[in-house]
């Protein structure tokens, strides 16, 4: 596919992700329609189809494409690198509706035919992984079972975040996930590590400043190119 229809496609899906992540959050899995859907992104009906086969396909497009925002840089000390991976979920659940939708379908329990363990494994492996390397850097309690310790994690974050959501629309998530952490990291981790972590509700703002300031470059080299490419004529296959 040339560039410029490649660009042009990745842009409409997008768009397309952007509309049923709006009303997967506004209606909720079962209640949302392919039609308003539609109506939200305004492409075609055989623009959504090329991307999205099923009202089913889309909300899982959306519960995928919310990972891609929440990526960390790596940290020295791997304790703190898991709190700004979950302080940036916070924060990114009050400013991205993408995560927001994501995070309605993934607690929707009337969501019938709707595979919602693929964020729940996510999050688990992830979380796994990091309290692994953090065992081998000799963060945590001899006691602590990483694997135990991350489905501990991953669910408690679920609880809050539901009651935060159900009770302030999110606004107080970063200090309800701070909370959480400051009550559960002592018995996870070494108290020498304990005091050089930065748990302040503030922490998942710093950290999306962070990343978005990474990503700066990257994008103005993409856009260059971009213009580059639109400006040399290209075959029509």
């Amino acid at each position: 596919m040339p560039q410029p229809k490649q660009d042009r496609a990745i842009r409409t899906r997008h768009t397309i992700l952007m509309a049923a992540a709006a009303v997967f959050e506004e209606r909720g899995y079962q209640a949302a329609t392919i039609s308003e859907i539609l109506s939200t992104a305004n492409v075609t009906k055989g623009a959504l189809y090329f991307h999205f086969t099923s009202k089913e396909q889309l909300a899982q497009g959306v519960l995928a494409a919310q990972d891609q925002s929440l990526a960390v840089p790596d940290r020295p000390c791997k304790i703190q690198e898991l709190i700004d991976t979950t302080m940036l979920r916070a924060y990114r659940l009050q400013t991205d509706p993408l995560v927001r939708a994501a995070a309605r379908l993934i607690l929707d329990q009337r969501a019938d035919g709707l595979d919602r363990t693929g964020p729940f494994q996510h999050w688990t492996s992830v979380t796994n992984e990091l309290l692994d390397k953090a065992q081998k850097q000799g963060e945590l309690l001899p006691h602590v079972n990483p694997a135990e310790t991350a489905r501990v994690l991953v669910g408690a974050f679920a609880g809050v975040q539901a009651m935060s959501q159900a009770t302030t629309n999110y606004q107080d998530l970063p200090a309800g996930v701070s909370a959480l952490l400051r009550h559960t990291l002592p018995t996870v981790v070494h108290s020498s590590v304990l005091a050089s972590l930065d748990l302040t509700p503030q922490r998942g703002h710093s950290i999306h400043t962070e990343t978005t300031a990474t990503a700066a470059p990257d994008a103005a080299t993409n856009e260059a190119a971009a213009k580059a490419t639109a400006a040399t004529p290209t075959a029509v296959n």
